[in-house]
């Protein structure tokens, strides 16, 4: 029963509740690095990586250190109190630490493979900013996950936009080839492409998952 629901909620953030088709977050990198296959594969990678470690470690620090849980045993052995309810300060948590771990894959990136780290430019220190990123913390622990079920949802919601960026890579270098219009050239097409795609994505919501 655990491994359905494990994959109920990796199906469901890839196709059904995909961030850029479904919930609109991340558009900046998706527009941004998907006029080449290689960045774009590139950018995947690291949203994925940085989605699934944010998970984790926004996880603990909401249920270990921002919300007033039994399991302070020590700040309530040393103050008699109970905790204090920090759940207030989640979202300046969370960005710190989607910060930190940014900036780690952003040096990881520079050292391994200058030329992705030059093509993603400054789409990668976005990735801080990436509403994408947040959202996924959040919705995690609206969500009420577990740890694992965190894990799985922020790696699947990675894929997820992954598998975005990926097709609009691949269709927009297409286009490069084809006869458009002047005036829909570049970011218009781009979007008129993001929007047919987001409705092909819209027919994944009939599929009833589960028993």
């Amino acid at each position: 029963m655990e491994f359905q629901n494990l994959m109920i909620i990796a199906l469901g953030a890839i196709f059904i509740n995909n961030f850029i088709f479904s919930r609109f977050l991340g558009i900046c990198p998706y527009i941004g690095v998907s006029k080449q296959l290689d960045s774009a594969i590139g950018m995947g990678m690291a949203v994925v990586f940085v989605m699934t470690l944010a998970s984790a470690v926004t996880w603990l620090v909401d249920h270990y250190l921002l919300s007033p849980l039994p399991i302070n045993v020590f700040y309530r052995l040393l103050t008699l109190q109970q905790p204090p309810d920090l759940v207030f300060l989640r979202t300046i948590a969370f960005i710190l630490v989607i910060a930190a771990l940014v900036q780690f894959v952003e040096m990881v990136v520079q050292k391994i493979s200058p030329s992705l780290y030059n093509a993603l430019g400054i789409y990668l220190p976005l990735i801080t900013t990436n509403c994408a990123i947040l959202g996924v913390a959040i919705l995690n622990v609206d969500t009420q996950y577990s740890f694992i079920e965190s894990i799985v949802h922020g790696f699947s919601a990675g894929v997820g936009f992954t598998l975005a960026l990926i097709l609009m890579a691949g269709i927009r270098e297409r286009l490069e080839l084809a006869e458009i219009p002047k005036s829909l050239q570049g970011i218009p097409i781009a979007f008129i492409m993001a929007g047919l795609m987001a409705m092909a994505f819209l027919g994944f919501s009939g599929l009833k998952i589960g028993m």
